[in-house]
């Protein structure tokens, strides 16, 4: 249903969580253990970028969209915490609401791409570029989530991490290096052996983090940058995707499924204004940044639509941020929602107006 509606698969999980889930026709009882296998998703789809993060291609990156993404950044994040704030949300909560609006969705940016823009084009390098950057806040962001919803005063915490981070950063890459690329060198040629350490590194290094009183996707981001320069990065990253995107779909469906609709009423018209900013606003800001860059107005228009909406990273700060208590229910089924709003319009918005593999129209459908 979702592919014929030109829609994003991720809002048919979402959708799908929400009809069958307790608050609707109750067919899913315990949510609670999807969660719970939902998490091997995100940890994996942090593993997975952390590998896609060349040192080359990080420099790159950073001089071609810093200013663009940390102005727009900072932009959304304040548009979003003035909506908040003004909708009654207390400060932090405002703050954390303002956070997630500064994401755009990597999902809907790389899916809809066709594979020869996505690949050999400037504008899919444009959007990789802002994409990784704002992963990279993100990244930050669900630290500092972490660091305040531990048991010590918040600042202590970050401080603990702060330190131990390093630390564990230069474990990391003397392992990789010393260790790690010997045993994938040893029988490279048996991909089975490759796939099963793989996912070793990646779960050990999380669970390690995790112990270390880091969280087990900042220990997967780093376990992925460890090997990202290795040969086999690249093989490691095509082996994993479909692991990951089963514990994805799981994912987004407990995300539905655990969505209270009893509250819609109660946070739908702050959710419309903050998607109202998403949708309206993004595409204009990227749009005046990248044509402030140097870019022609017709590629920077079509970058700023395809980032014109809040991303599913928004979900995931959300989540982590209820869990750690730093932000009420009500907040999170806000942020929830707005984000939902925007995966819908903007897929439409995309698949009618711009090139895409589920295009409606002949002339716009490319692989």
């Amino acid at each position: 249903m979702a592919l014929y509606a030109r829609q994003s698969m991720l809002v048919a999980y979402i959708v799908l969580g929400m009809a069958i889930g307790p608050s609707a026709l109750g067919l899913v009882k315990n949510v609670g253990l999807l969660q719970e296998l939902s998490h091997v998703g995100i940890v994996f789809l942090l593993f997975l970028l952390g590998l896609n993060l060349h040192p080359q291609d990080l420099w790159h990156m950073f001089r071609k969209a810093t200013l663009v993404t940390l102005v727009s950044s900072a932009l959304f994040a304040g548009l979003g915490a003035v909506c908040a704030l003004g909708f009654g949300y207390s400060l932090v909560e405002a703050s954390v609401i303002g956070a997630t609006m500064m994401f755009s969705s990597t999902i809907i940016g790389l899916k809809l791409l066709p594979t020869t823009v996505l690949h050999h084009q400037h504008t899919g390098e444009i959007i990789i570029s802002v994409l990784l950057l704002q992963d990279l806040i993100a990244i930050a962001i669900l630290l500092i989530l972490h660091g305040l919803g531990d048991g010590q005063s918040g600042w202590q915490g970050i401080t603990l991490l702060t330190l131990t981070l390093p630390g564990f950063m230069l474990f990391a890459f003397g392992f990789s290096r010393y260790v790690l690329t010997r045993l994938l060198a040893r029988f490279d040629t048996i991909q089975e052996y490759i796939f099963l350490l793989a996912i070793g590194w990646c779960l050990g290094m999380a669970e390690l983090s995790e112990a270390l009183r880091l969280s087990p996707e900042i220990g997967a981001f780093i376990a992925g940058i460890a090997v990202a320069t290795e040969p086999i990065s690249r093989f490691i990253a095509e082996s994993l995707k479909p692991l990951r995107d089963f514990f994805l779909v799981v994912f987004f469906f407990s995300l539905g499924a655990a969505f209270d609709l009893s509250v819609m009423d109660e946070v739908l018209l702050p959710a419309a204004a903050l998607a109202a900013i998403s949708l309206l606003v993004k595409p204009l800001v990227f749009k005046q940044l990248w044509v402030y860059q140097g870019e022609r107005p017709a590629l920077a228009r079509e970058v700023g639509a395809r980032l014109g909406q809040i991303s599913e990273f928004s979900l995931l700060v959300a989540v982590l941020a209820t869990q750690t208590a730093v932000i009420s229910m009500r907040a999170s089924y806000l942020i929830q929602l707005a984000t939902l709003m925007t995966f819908i319009v903007s897929s439409y918005y995309i698949v009618l107006r711009y090139p895409t593999p589920i295009a409606v129209s002949d002339r716009l459908r490319r692989d």
